[in-house]
C-alpha cells in the first residue's frame, strides 16, 4: 500500500539562485500591500521585467494581506511569484500554516510539472518555522486518484528559507516530520474501503513501522476470540473481512512517562442492522480516522526520538449487515469480562474502543488518550471543524487543549455529566451501550470511561474534523484531514521535555 507522495523539503539560509517559483508574504492594506520575505534578486528581476516597483506590481495584481489569499505574479519567462496574505499584523503560527499551505497549493496549479519552489516568508522564530514547514508540505499533499491515466505531481521539491539559525531549522525539520505523519493519516482515510479493510489496514500498519523503533503485534480473529475481545468480534461479525487489533509499542531508553493511545478503526460503517441512510454512508470510509491518527503519530514520535513511552491500540473492523451481524439487544462480553447490552448497531465505535481501552489499562500507562470519529452528536454541538475533548481530569483536558492549540487542531472541551453512569444501566447486562439521545457525545464518552479503570484518561471525538467535504483551504485538502495527529505528537513532545 503506497505511502503519500510529498515533495522533498530542504532548508537554506537564503533563497537559491535557481527556482521555478518563489512564495512571498503580503501584509499591510489593500491600498498599500507590503511584501515580506522577498529575495533581493527576485525583487530586482520583477522590477526590471515590469518596469515598476514590486509594491505597485502587487497592488495592480490584487495581492491581499487576507490570510491565505494567493495571487500568482508572472514577470518575464523566468520569474514567478506566489504572493500569499499573512494578515495585517505579525502572523501567528496558525496563520503561517494556513498561508504556506495555500501558497504551495497555488503553485501546484501552475501548468508545469515537477516544479521546484522556494518558500520565503521571513520567519525567524522556531514555532513559526515549524508551522511553515507543516503548511508547505500539507498544502502539497494530494490523494492520487485510482486511474489508468498518469497524473504527475506539480511540485517535486520545496526549499524553505530559514535564515541559517540552527534552532529555526531544527523546528522546521520537526514540522516536516509532523506533516509527514498527518499526510499518512490522510492517505489511509482517503483509501476506498474495498482496498482498506481490517486485514489490509493491519498489513499497512505493520509495513509503516518496518524500519522504525516501533514494535508491532497484530491479533487476527482467532487470537481475538481466544483473548475474549467480544466488542471487536461482535462489530466485525457481519463482514466476511474479519477484524484485527493492532498494537504498537515504542519504549525509548530514559522515558519517564508512558502514554497509551487508542484509535477507532472502523474501515467502513454501514450502520450494521441499524443501517444508515444512503446519503450518510458515502463518507464512512473515514470511520477509521482515529486509528490512522494514533498509528501515524506513534511512528512520528519514534522517528523524532521523543523520550516518552507510547503504546498504541487500533481495533479494526468493518460494520456490515448480514445473517452473522450482531443485533440490537444482544449482550456482548467485552475484554475483561464486563457485559454490555447493545442498544444500536450504529453505535459500534464505542464497542471496539471499549475492548481496546480495557486492554490498554493492563499496560499501566500514566495517561490513556483515545481518538475516535465517535458521534454525530459531537458535530451537532461543535460543527464540522472542531473536535470535542472530554476526560476524567480537568487539568489533563486543559493540557490536551493546549497541545491542540499549538498544533493547529481546533478542539473544545465538553463535560461528562454527573450521574451519567446511571443513564447507562441495563436490566440484562452490566451496561447498556447508549444513553439519552440528547447529549449523545457526552454519554458515549461516559460509556468509554467505564473501561479505563481509575487511570487518567482523555477522549477526543473527531467526528467532525476528520473528513473535509468542501473545497481545499489553507493546508487542508478535501477528504481526510489527519485530525489530531499533530496534537498527539505535540503532547508527546511536552511529556518528553
Amino acid at each position: 500500500m503506497p505511502a503519500p507522495i510529498l515533495p522533498s523539503l530542504s532548508f537554506a539560509k537564503t533563497a537559491p539562485a535557481h527556482t521555478d517559483a518563489v512564495v512571498i508574504g503580503v501584509t499591510g492594506t489593500a491600498e498599500a500591500p507590503v511584501a515580506v520575505g522577498v529575495p533581493a534578486a527576485v525583487a530586482k528581476a520583477v522590477e526590471k521585467a515590469l518596469g515598476r516597483p514590486l509594491a505597485e506590481v502587487l497592488h495592480a495584481a490584487g495581492a491581499s494581506s487576507t490570510v491565505g489569499a494567493t495571487q500568482v505574479v508572472v514577470a518575464g519567462k523566468d520569474v514567478r511569484l506566489i504572493a500569499v496574505g499573512l494578515g495585517e499584523e505579525e502572523p501567528t503560527p496558525a496563520q503561517l500554516r494556513t498561508a504556506a499551505g495555500a501558497a504551495v497549493r497555488a503553485a501546484g496549479s501552475l501548468p508545469d510539472k515537477g516544479l521546484s519552489i522556494t518558500v520565503s516568508l521571513a520567519v525567524t522564530e522556531p514555532e513559526a518555522a515549524q508551522a511553515v514547514a507543516e503548511g508547505a508540505l500539507l498544502g502539497a499533499y494530494r490523494y492520487d486518484p485510482i486511474s489508468s491515466k498518469d497524473n504527475p505531481h506539480a511540485i517535486a521539491a520545496i526549499t524553505q528559507v530559514t535564515g541559517g539559525k540552527q534552532e529555526v531549522e531544527r523546528a522546521a525539520r520537526f514540522g516536516a516530520a509532523v506533516a509527514k505523519a498527518v499526510a499518512q493519516a490522510r492517505e489511509w482515510v482517503n483509501l476506498p474501503p474495498n482496498l482498506l479493510h481490517p486485514a489490509s489496514f493491519a498489513d499497512a500498519a505493520k509495513e509503516h513501522v518496518r524500519d522504525s523503533r516501533v514494535t508491532v503485534e497484530v491479533l487476527d480473529e482467532r487470537a481475538l476470540a481466544k483473548a475474549g475481545y467480544g466488542g471487536i468480534l461482535a462489530v466485525g461479525g457481519g463482514s466476511s473481512r474479519a477484524p484485527r487489533l493492532v498494537r504498537y509499542s515504542y519504549a525509548p531508553r530514559g522515558a519517564k512517562t508512558h502514554i497509551a493511545l487508542v484509535g477507532k478503526g472502523i474501515t467502513f460503517d454501514s450502520g450494521g442492522l441499524n443501517i444508515k441512510p444512503g446519503d450518510s454512508m458515502s463518507t464512512m470510509k473515514c470511520d477509521m480516522a482515529g486509528a490512522a491518527a494514533v498509528l501515524a503519530a506513534t511512528r512520528a514520535i519514534a522517528e523524532l526520538g521523543l523520550r516518552v513511552k507510547v503504546t498504541a491500540y487500533a481495533p479494526m473492523a468493518e460494520n456490515l449487515p448480514s445473517d452473522s451481524a450482531y443485533r440490537p439487544s444482544d449482550v456482548i462480553t467485552m475484554y475483561g469480562g464486563v457485559t454490555v447490552e447493545n442498544a444500536n448497531c450504529d453505535a459500534e465505535g464505542r464497542l471496539v474502543m471499549a475492548d481496546a481501552l480495557a486492554r490498554s489499562v493492563e499496560d499501566m500507562p500514566d495517561l490513556v488518550l483515545d481518538v475516535a470519529t465517535l458521534t454525530g452528536a459531537c458535530m451537532v454541538a461543535l460543527g464540522s471543524d472542531i473536535a470535542g475533548v472530554l476526560g476524567n481530569d480537568e487539568g489533563l483536558v486543559d493540557q490536551v487543549l493546549a497541545a491542540a492549540e499549538a498544533a493547529g487542531d481546533k478542539m473544545w472541551p465538553l463535560p461528562i455529566p454527573d450521574g451519567a453512569d446511571s443513564e447507562l444501566k441495563s436490566t440484562v447486562a452490566d451496561l447498556r451501550s447508549t444513553g439519552p439521545r440528547m447529549g449523545g457525545a457526552l454519554y458515549a464518552a461516559a460509556f468509554l470511561q467505564q473501561f479505563v479503570a481509575d487511570l487518567d484518561w482523555v477522549h477526543l471525538d473527531i467526528a467532525g474534523p476528520a473528513f473535509r467535504e468542501g473545497q481545499p483551504k489553507g493546508h487542508f485538502s478535501t477528504g481526510g484531514t489527519g485530525a489530531a495527529v499533530a496534537t498527539l505528537i505535540t503532547l508527546a513532545q511536552s511529556y518528553a521535555n
